[in-house]
């Protein structure tokens, strides 16, 4: 099996990194809190990323209002703003890494042909491995359209800070996977692991619907030579039923008319609470920044809860 921890002696970086597709939310601001507090309580970084990759699904003006967000509750980070979208230079050179080392290759099949090829069973989650049509060679007649990384048979184990030990079998889960799209975009994946690698980040916190992802990042971090970050996956913000909560109860931004002046320091006393800490009473009417700081100095990772469940805000 494939293992991976972190050397206890590297400096700590975290980094938060929304994608100004819509507006902050609840599981987004529980994934700021904890990457926040979780980096300052051990002397460390925080970065931010503005995850704009996917430019047919940005939201003009978002990352702004994301900017502002995040300011008006309180918080304060480290160094430049990374942009994805100025980095496509850098993923380009990965990917040729990866294509010279024979560990990813050019893939001409459509998603309709893989569904139509695949005979291995789906992971439960509606995804189809590739059944490895293009993996020895574009067979006759086929142009390329997306670039696959090679997955191995070993398993891969992410040791997660606050989920446990997860084994995940990519052979079976999803086989060869896309690090560049059809439509000429490279992949959050590949991304992902490029800009962690290049902001020195050593600590990934991030909600619970991404440990997933993690294994596939695992693997390319092995593949192109990157330090492996620690990983927290938060637990989710659910609606009060246990389903997915609604744009409206979700947003938590200027934008979508929020008065963070008013709630800021309530909405980030709360995302505490929901990450199992215990502030005093005597915190509660302080502002956003008043209370990070508690949390960056009180932090308790044991506390954290593992299942998913409302945020009462």
């Amino acid at each position: 099996m494939i293992s991976e921890q972190m050397p206890e002696n590297r400096t700590v970086v975290g980094r938060f990194a929304p994608s100004p597709t819509g507006p902050l939310h609840l599981g987004s601001l529980v994934a700021a809190v904890g990457s926040y507090v979780m980096a300052k309580r051990a002397g460390g970084l925080w970065l931010l990323r503005m995850e704009d990759l996917d430019t047919p699904r940005v939201v003009p003006g978002m990352a702004d209002d994301m900017f502002r967000t995040l300011e008006s509750l309180g918080f304060a980070w480290d160094g430049d703003v990374m942009w994805q979208s100025r980095r496509a230079e850098a993923y380009g050179s990965a990917l040729e890494r990866l294509l010279s080392a024979r560990n990813a290759y050019p893939c001409g099949c459509s998603r309709a042909e893989i569904a139509r090829a695949a005979s291995a069973p789906h992971d439960g989650e509606g995804e189809v491995p590739y059944p490895n049509i293009c993996r020895n060679g574009l067979p006759a007649g086929k142009e390329p359209r997306s670039y696959r990384v090679k997955v191995g048979a070993e398993p891969i184990v992410v040791h997660d800070l606050i989920m446990g030990e997860k084994r995940y079998d990519l052979a079976r889960i999803c086989g060869d996977f896309v690090v560049k799209r059809a439509d000429g975009l490279f992949a959050y994946q590949l991304a992902v692991v490029v800009d962690d690698a290049d902001q020195g980040v050593t600590q990934v916190v991030r909600g619970a619907d991404l440990l997933s992802s993690t294994p596939r990042q695992i693997l390319l971090q092995r593949l192109l030579g990157y330090e492996t970050p620690a990983y927290a996956h938060l637990p989710l913000v659910t609606a009060p039923g246990g389903g997915k909560l609604s744009k409206r109860d979700n947003a938590v931004s200027l934008a979508a008319g929020r008065d963070l002046a008013a709630d800021g320091g309530r909405l980030i006393l709360a995302a505490l609470r929901f990450l199992g800490q215990r502030p005093p009473a005597s915190i509660a009417g302080a502002a956003g920044r008043e209370i990070l700081a508690w949390g960056a100095a009180h932090f308790d990772l044991s506390l954290v809860p593992t299942a998913s469940a409302p945020l009462s805000a």
